[in-house]
């Protein structure tokens, strides 16, 4: 996790202390360090929690790896939920506004946190983003992740629920390879279905591969922007 994956970003205060055991007896300090990175973190994730759940307010934290189409995915969502529900998205990258822009297109309120160096978003950063967001009562919050299926499995953010997005261009084994990720999350949605015919990928053979490391998991299929499988995406959302 961080104490070796290079985040070192001044907002992160991830320390890189590598003390291993040297035959005298002597304890790593490594578990020490990310013990107290986890435990303030999660402290963190539970007033995000308290304060949102406070205001009756559905948080979906968004992972993935990049390019599977998150943004896309939030986009074509946003329009189907427009009128419906009110909804807010924290954007997370390491550099550029170029998402928090394309949603604000949409008339939708986001923020962008940019992690630097830093290969996921934390719950003291989200928290400073919902003080900025100020999302309205009994809306919708998005907290798209950085594109990344390692570290941001270990990062309690304060959501309602966790959602991976994987797209079919990345394989069908990527469940195994990851399995934090997929452990950790509730839903996940298997995107760009559309480009099945023109890739070496089978659904049910994800999906298979997902249940083995979470038999709790829940599917949707979709491809973002051609439409398909959107509304039992929404609705579930909607019905959440």
């Amino acid at each position: 996790m961080c104490t070796t994956c290079g985040c070192s970003g001044s907002d992160h205060h991830h320390h890189h202390h590598h003390h291993h055991d040297n035959g005298d007896g002597q304890v790593s300090e490594t578990i020490s360090i990310e013990a107290d990175i986890l435990g303030e973190n999660n402290r963190n994730a539970a007033f995000n929690r308290g304060f949102l759940a406070g205001r009756g307010i559905t948080a979906y934290n968004l992972v993935s790896s990049p390019g599977s189409g998150k943004t896309s995915l939030l986009e074509a969502t946003i329009t189907l939920i427009a009128g419906r529900r009110e909804v807010a998205v924290i954007e997370g990258d390491q550099h550029t506004d170029n998402d928090a822009r394309r949603i604000g297109a949409k008339g939708v309120p986001a923020v962008q946190i940019n992690t630097a160096n830093g290969c996921h978003l934390d719950a003291h950063l989200v928290g400073h983003a919902i003080e900025d967001l100020n999302p309205a009562q009994g809306s919708i919050l998005f907290i798209e992740n950085v594109g990344n299926l390692v570290c941001p499995a270990m990062f309690d953010l304060g959501e309602s629920e966790r959602v991976v997005v994987i797209s079919v261009t990345e394989g069908d084994d990527k469940p195994l390879k990851y399995p934090y990720m997929f452990s950790g999350s509730a839903i996940c949605v298997i995107n760009k279905i559309d480009l099945l015919p023109y890739v070496d990928s089978d659904i049910e053979r994800l999906k298979a591969n997902a249940l083995k490391v979470n038999p709790a998991m829940r599917f949707f299929e979709v491809s973002a922007t051609k439409g398909t499988g959107m509304d039992a995406w929404v609705d579930y959302l909607l019905g959440r």
